[in-house]
């Protein structure tokens, strides 16, 4: 069964209209530790198949995925390049020079624009999504790392690792707005985009800075993990979801210990629960229609999926060699995995979802 046939019904269900934008980037402190949910055994998912192993650019990193023209966008971070795959075929139908070290990349399906977080080169490219070729390149700081979109505001928040900044660019202009001064060694960034919220992981106090996108301000800080890399939001339920990876190493090669994801209330900008997956969780994606929750590991070559109605791990899917980034496409039911040590994309078709979230 190849996912891409259920699109064209699941399209009817879902109105195209949702501007939603994808990005794509170790033990819990101790007054955390009772409330870890126990992580489950590998073995692959009920329902879920692994359909497809596409090969991809050296060291590919980070996915962005565009549900309207059911597209994925794979960073290479040691070609300086962009993979453009088709979900319908599978096959890489572009190749985009970008950066140097390019890592996350995040799409803005309101103006088909997908933006690339440049590390070395301290910079964020902008992509035309009709013409895959680079429109505008925008410095935004020493070690760009973790992109994202806000498609209602048409606002780009980019981290820099090396100067604890989170840039604002303005998506009409490609200019830098506004520079925000957070925690220590900021990494990944997530959109709520009905609040306006944005929040970074501060890898360095391990903790997550909540900003709000109105005024460009730090309002809250909310203690998560250890080494908390990446993080995602789930604008159907007001949930934030961190991935916390303890001891990686270098060259985020991946660490021994297990990891955990923390939860949190957008709010109360509180953690409600704190999640055992499996070691060096990197990669965070969430489907907002079933509340899954996707996380890479890439000590154990795993992908840990979890339920957001329950907080506790449902499966653990067997993948490539060091996954890194994964991003999920609500439309087809299907997550993509990059594999950083195989230089691949794995497919996965997520025929049996949870209960979708009525609202």
């Amino acid at each position: 069964m190849r996912c891409h046939r259920l699109r064209t019904r699941q399209a009817r269900i879902v109105a195209g209209t949702m501007l939603a934008a994808f990005v794509v980037f170790g033990a819990a402190p101790s007054s955390l530790a009772s409330s870890i949910s126990t992580n489950a055994a590998a073995q692959p998912a009920a329902g879920t198949d692994v359909t497809a192993t596409i090969p991809a650019g050296e060291s590919p990193v980070g996915v962005g995925v565009d549900e309207h023209t059911d597209t994925v966008y794979v960073t290479n971070e040691f070609r300086n390049t962009v993979s453009v795959i088709s979900g319908r075929t599978n096959a890489v139908v572009a190749t985009v020079p970008v950066g140097t070290q390019p890592l996350n990349v995040a799409v803005n399906q309101a103006t088909n624009r997908i933006y690339v977080a440049n590390q070395a080169g301290g910079t964020v490219s902008v992509i035309s999504g009709r013409t895959n070729t680079v429109t505008a390149t925008v410095a935004s700081g020493h070690g760009t790392s973790g992109v994202a979109v806000d498609p209602v505001t048409n606002t780009i928040y980019a981290t820099s690792v090396a100067d604890d900044t989170v840039s604002v660019i303005d998506g009409r202009t490609n200019t830098v707005v506004a520079t925000i001064p957070v925690g220590r060694t900021p990494s990944g960034i997530a959109v709520m985009p009905q609040t306006g919220t944005v929040y970074a992981t501060d890898i360095g106090d391990n903790a997550v800075s909540v900003i709000d996108g109105r005024t460009n301000t730090v309002t809250a800080t909310v203690p998560v993990g250890s080494e908390p890399t990446n993080v995602v939001a789930d604008p159907r339920t007001d949930t934030v979801y961190v991935a916390n990876s303890t001891g990686l190493g270098p060259g985020l090669q991946g660490g021994t210990e297990p990891g955990t994801v923390s939860v949190i209330d957008g709010r109360t900008n509180t953690v409600t629960a704190t999640v055992g997956v499996g070691r060096s969780p990197f990669g965070i994606a969430v489907d907002e229609r079933t509340r899954a929750v996707y996380v890479t590991n890439i000590s154990d070559d795993t992908v840990s999926v979890i339920s957001g109605r329950t907080n506790t791990v449902a499966a653990t899917i067997p993948v490539g060699s060091k996954p890194r980034g994964v991003g999920v496409n609500t439309l087809t039911r299907t997550a993509y995995v990059s594999n950083f040590a195989s230089n691949t994309l794995t497919v996965l078709c997520i025929r049996q979802p949870e209960r979708p979230v009525r609202t």
